[in-house]
């Protein structure tokens, strides 16, 4: 199970979308290089990428010298309201990125296998280019009802992958149920941080099955040799954690 988890408590679901932001920001300020962001699906990480495009947060941002990937995609076409990068380019990679630096899991592709392997092939190449891990300086993740992070749904193939950075997931264990394609867990790993967004009381069940250990995807994704960081509200916040205040 992962180790040196650190939960950080924020009043709300607006409070939390600002201490996100920071967060994001800072990532970005402290990369020597140019940096690259690994963005997530979700309503909570969605109020995040609004927040980026408004005008108080969008200058704080050096545009150019940030890259944008994706754990994890719907195998469907970016219009589709289902789509996780389609969401993040409406909320605010249209408006803020140039398009060289934003990096999409190709959906067109033929199946999410092959789009894995494309995606895989392009993450590489950049990672090469880097010269040295890790691969991102911040991975954004959820967490599903059922322990799912990315596309990683407990008890299945692609949960326990260790050699490829991102496979095809013909079916999800939650709706919607339509193919994906995910980054695998030493793929997301590859981060100097991992920062989980959850909110809400529907998240407070699952959170207290993963902080107490379970055998769920969620439970074992962290930052291989950064920090793995849980930025949770007060109503997702399950009794008796160990856990900072913000």
């Amino acid at each position: 199970m992962t180790t040196g988890r650190h939960v950080i408590v924020i009043r709300d679901a607006p409070t939390l979308a600002e201490a996100a932001a920071q967060r994001v920001v800072d990532a970005i300020k402290s990369s020597e290089r140019a940096a690259a962001i690994c963005l997530t699906g979700g309503s909570t990480p969605k109020r995040l990428y609004e927040l980026l495009a408004t005008s108080s947060w969008r200058g704080r941002i050096p545009w150019p010298r940030v890259h944008w990937f994706i754990g994890d995609d719907r195998f469907v076409p970016f219009n589709d309201p289902l789509s996780n990068f389609g969401m993040a380019q409406r909320a605010f990679l249209d408006s803020c990125a140039p398009a060289q630096n934003v990096h999409p899991i190709r959906t067109d592709a033929a199946s999410p296998d092959e789009a894995a392997r494309l995606y895989e092939a392009e993450l590489r190449t950049f990672a090469a280019s880097r010269g040295h891990p890790p691969l991102f300086d911040l991975t954004l993740l959820g967490v599903g009802p059922d322990g799912h992070v990315a596309s990683l749904f407990p008890g299945y193939p692609a949960a326990r992958e260790v050699k490829p950075w991102a496979v095809g997931v013909p079916q999800a264990h939650v709706a919607p149920f339509v193919p994906r394609v995910s980054l695998t867990l030493p793929c997301l790993g590859d981060t100097k941080e991992m920062l989980f967004l959850a909110a809400g009381h529907d998240k407070k069940e699952i959170l207290s099955r993963v902080f107490s250990g379970e055998d769920l995807p969620a439970s074992h994704a962290h930052a291989n040799k950064g920090e793995t960081v849980w930025l949770i509200d007060e109503a997702a916040a399950p009794p008796d954690i160990p856990r900072s205040f913000s």
